[in-house]
């Protein structure tokens, strides 16, 4: 397995998927990037080797961009000859963004006759708009490589009912070779508790955020909201925002600016042992993910993540994400932030209705969006591959840049 944006085991779904894949009898091999606190170039864990190379800073414009994908590429041939040669393998699964793995794919496919899978995580071209506010060269580009990466992969998996119809649509691909598996979270891992009241540092309520922080995550609207609730309305709660990310030196100033620093806890990245704790003590979490094209078509895992612990939700009216939260949730005006502070404001005036959205979301969980409904979906994909019939592959073997 391949991936570039995020270190292994912290991406949460390609742990998932790998540790899934190991468990069906697959010996996983992951390629991802190092960071300070994923430092190792390689180590074993629960049986999966994991191979990280150096990377640059996140780039920043089109020359950042081009660095920082240029080096993962050349790192990501490195070490797949490397686990190649160490270990052995039948498949490259490789996770978007960027869309340059296929490059790898390809090259193993077409010279010594390898399977690759594409698991698609985000619609770049989309993103791209997303974060530059325009199409042009770089969106041309980018659909481009989403082309060639489709028409390279023997089986697709989308995260989403919206990016599989893109696979469809935009990339041509035959509908009985993509796969619907989504984000959904680990309900082992995500244990309602008692809340610690200490959490909320004298507050009567306690609003949560997890993930990213990236101008695109539109963490901004939860601080604008916070300012309607502290100063405007002066009720008594807090707000948690845990992750991390490019614009987290920047919203620490806005909170400041905005008059609010004193009414909010900025974590830094959570791992589970940080974030279950802030989840289980919060009246609220929020999904601030602007509405725009790209989000639309987007599952946030931190709204499963939500409803995994039971809590109401309260995010913009994103076609994905009323997909996945449906009645567990409240949806403010799109990229309103006095609108989302209104829907927060309703409910913390109202116990029970938050106990009956939070009741709703957990149930979609354990019925339906959970993990343990995924892997069986992954497995069919793998299924589709054609491995199984080869007999003369008595373990089957899977790499890819994560």
């Amino acid at each position: 397995m391949m991936v570039e944006n995020l270190p292994v085991p912290r991406d949460r779904r390609v742990w998932q998927e790998a540790r899934a894949l190991a468990a069906a009898g697959w010996e996983v091999s992951v390629i991802c990037p190092a960071t300070a606190a994923y430092a190792k170039g390689h180590e074993v864990i629960e049986g999966i080797h994991i191979w990280r190379h150096p990377l640059p800073a996140e780039g920043e414009g089109v020359l950042g961009y081009a660095k920082e994908y240029s080096a993962a590429l050349f790192w990501e041939f490195v070490l797949a000859w490397r686990v190649l040669f160490a270990r052995g393998f039948d498949v490259i699964h490789a996770c978007n963004p960027p869309e340059t793995m296929f490059l790898v794919g390809g090259f193993f496919k077409l010279f010594l006759g390898k399977h690759f899978v594409f698991d698609h995580h985000d619609l770049s071209p989309e993103l791209y708009v997303a974060k530059f506010g325009k199409r042009g060269f770089g969106h041309r580009l980018l659909l481009a490589l989403e082309k060639l990466t489709f028409k390279t992969a023997d089986v697709s998996i989308a995260t989403n009912e919206s990016f599989r119809q893109v696979a469809i649509m935009r990339g041509h691909m035959d509908p009985d070779r993509v796969f619907v598996v989504r984000s959904g979270p680990d309900l082992t891992r995500l244990k309602i508790t008692a809340p610690d009241p200490a959490l909320r540092q004298g507050a009567d309520h306690l609003i949560a955020y997890v993930g990213v922080m990236n101008s695109q995550d539109g963490v901004d609207y939860v601080l604008d909201a916070m300012r309607v609730l502290v100063i405007d309305q002066k009720r008594s709660v807090r707000a948690v925002l845990m992750g991390d990310g490019p614009m987290l030196p920047h919203l620490k100033q806005r909170a400041a600016d905005l008059g609010i620093a004193h009414a909010v806890t900025f974590t830094g990245w959570a791992d589970d042992e940080v974030m279950v704790p802030w989840l289980n003590a919060a009246d609220v979490c929020v999904s601030p993910d602007p509405a725009n094209e790209f989000n639309d078509s987007c599952t946030m895992n931190k709204i499963l993540e939500y409803m995994a612990m039971a809590k109401p939700v309260v995010l913009f009216d994103l076609t994905e994400g009323r997909r996945s939260a449906a009645d567990a949730a409240l949806y403010a005006r799109d990229n309103d932030a006095t609108d989302m502070a209104a829907k927060i404001a309703t409910l913390l005036d109202d116990p029970e209705l938050r106990q009956r959205l939070g009741a709703m979301g957990r149930q979609r969980m354990e019925r339906d969006l959970s993990w343990e409904y995924q892997i069986p979906r992954l497995l069919s994909a793998y299924a589709a591959l054609g491995l199984e019939d080869e007999e003369t592959r008595p373990r089957r073997r899977v790499v890819g840049p994560l």
